[in-house]
């Protein structure tokens, strides 16, 4: 390979050698680990664009000076990531795929799922984080056009459809989903946003069996949460940064915790807020 390489030891601050067989700390990268770093640095970097294809695998074997075998153990490293996506076929390849919130969302929901983290756990990391989104968008110069417009089209939807308990559920989410993706930090959104995006699948599949079981939230219990979805948005408009913040930790404090139990059926409203 033209690059990449490890070269032997170095010394540590005493002056011992740390190079020798058996006595490295740190496992040397492989040639297909070292590709694929080239590959995912140029493709998270933009110089791969999204949905093009890389290069031919002939022409990756003469620019990286490979064997075929590590150029595909390569591919399959970026593609278990969602880096690219193989097409068989004659005019197939290689397609270019950047990270995107929906994959950062998708692996974060598989590694929830793998430690097995709780519905109520991943409500308190919400209960933390949204209410500082909620005041950034509060603090943006622009948010009657930007912020603003899209929470009342989300609001004004979630009204229409307060008798559908699963329409209603999703259209609720959405109006957080907007708080989060319009509070102008991008790290904030894409953390938030991907704990977002985990907790409104979790909330459509509450929905779902909430209907199946017949244990559907009260029609009051739904109103309530307008109620507060109009009193957030006059905040907003208003621009009182420490007020939507404090309002957003009352109301999320109060919102349901979505779980399901497979043997039990709904769980986390309290029977206070259920219809049988």
């Amino acid at each position: 390979m033209s690059n990449g390489h490890l070269s032997g030891g170095s010394s540590d601050r005493n002056g011992a050698s740390r190079g020798g067989r058996g006595h490295s700390q740190f496992k040397p990268l492989s040639t297909a680990e070292i590709v694929a770093a080239d590959l995912r640095r140029q493709i998270v970097a933009g110089k791969l664009a999204d949905g093009t294809f890389l290069p031919r695998q002939n022409d990756l074997l003469d620019l990286y000076e490979v064997s075929r075998p590590s150029l595909r153990e390569a591919l399959r490293v970026l593609e278990s990531e969602g880096l690219i996506s193989i097409r068989r076929g004659k005019l197939g390849g290689a397609v270019v795929h950047r990270p995107s919130l929906h994959m950062v969302a998708q692996t974060l929901g598989l590694v929830l799922d793998s430690q097995s983290v709780s519905t109520p756990d991943l409500s308190t990391a919400l209960n933390l984080l949204e209410p500082q989104c909620v005041g950034l968008c509060a603090a943006r110069a622009d948010r009657h056009k930007t912020v603003i417009p899209l929470l009342r089209d989300s609001h004004e939807y979630a009204a229409s459809v307060i008798d559908d308990v699963q329409s209603f559920t999703v259209a609720s989410r959405r109006f957080h989903e907007i708080l989060v993706t319009e509070c102008g930090n991008f790290s904030l959104t894409l953390l938030v946003g991907a704990l977002e995006a985990v907790w409104s699948t979790r909330a459509r599949e509450w929905a779902a069996r909430s209907v199946e079981t017949r244990q559907v939230p009260e029609l009051a219990y739904r109103q309530q949460g307008l109620r507060d979805h109009e009193i957030m948005i006059a905040i907003l408009e208003d621009g009182d940064v420490q007020e939507a913040i404090d309002e957003a930790s009352r109301h999320l404090e109060w919102a349901p915790v979505y779980s399901v139990d497979e043997q039990l059926g709904v769980v986390g409203l309290g029977d206070d807020h259920l219809l049988d």
